[in-house]
């Protein structure tokens, strides 16, 4: 798992003790308890008690439903400002403990650096000296539910690769990309064909391997330099294959890049 600079935004500010408020813009999603902010916030303020309560705006620029981690990325950013916005009454194991019942993604989000992730998601190793590379992510016009791609997904048992994958993030980027593989693809691309489309065209512009991200239905393509993935952007837009979006690999500021008020 790997993080890229293509980021919502979230600005928090404190409201009457008890009291949560979320609203937001951008991509539609439910502003209510259902939405993984709330929730987190919930969680938050369930564990920690702290004096007030919390008034959250989001600004949706990650595509809703597409396999990219959206949600599980703003609950993991919620419980890092609001433990920020009270001077850590949490430790990192308690936050952590938060994060895993909100979802199996939310800890990596709380780390968000390169990682081979075992279990459900939740056991992290980080990788060291992942590659610097850029990322062109196509996000067809359709929405897939992760429960639908798991309900239709017939998993066989397999040898554990997780020494292998950590050789070749090391050691060889070539073949590194070239060993792209999502189980949950296979499902996906066999009820929408666009998927096969969006991945021979990635490669066509030049990408050093394309895969479905998480259970879909958004598709990147790894490439070695900004001016090759810029160059790809612009072939893939002509295309009309759905939103095309450029990143690269994203690291963690000092100030952890949410603004608390």
């Amino acid at each position: 798992m790997v993080p890229i600079d293509l980021c919502d935004h979230l600005e928090l500010k404190t409201a009457e003790a008890g009291q949560i408020a979320l609203f937001g813009d951008g991509y539609e999603v439910p502003w209510d308890e259902s939405n993984l902010v709330y929730r987190a916030a919930r969680a938050f303020i369930s564990h920690a008690a702290p004096p007030k309560g919390i008034s959250i705006k989001v600004r949706k620029n990650i595509p809703v439903a597409a396999g990219m981690g959206g949600g599980s990325s703003d609950a993991a950013a919620t419980l890092l400002a609001l433990n920020g916005l009270w001077e850590q009454p949490l430790s990192p194991k308690e936050l952590d403990d938060l994060a895993k019942g909100l979802g199996a993604d939310v800890p990596f989000f709380l780390r968000c650096t390169p990682s081979l992730a075992l279990g459900i998601g939740e056991i992290l190793e980080p990788l060291e000296n992942w590659p610097e590379s850029w990322y062109i992510v196509v996000k067809p016009a359709l929405q897939i539910s992760t429960a639908w791609a798991f309900g239709h997904l017939k998993l066989e048992l397999t040898s554990r690769e997780d020494k292998y994958i950590k050789n070749f993030s090391v050691n060889n980027r070539a073949a590194l990309f070239q060993i792209l593989e999502n189980d949950l693809e296979k499902v996906t691309s066999a009820n929408y064909p666009i998927i096969e489309t969006i991945k021979r065209r990635l490669l066509e512009a030049g990408a050093e391997g394309a895969l479905m991200t998480g259970s879909g239905p958004s598709v990147f393509g790894v490439f070695p330099s900004s001016n090759s993935a810029i160059s790809a952007k612009k072939n893939i837009i002509s295309q009309n294959l759905g939103e095309v979006f450029l990143a690269t690999h994203w690291q963690r500021p000092r100030d952890s890049g949410i603004y608390l008020g």
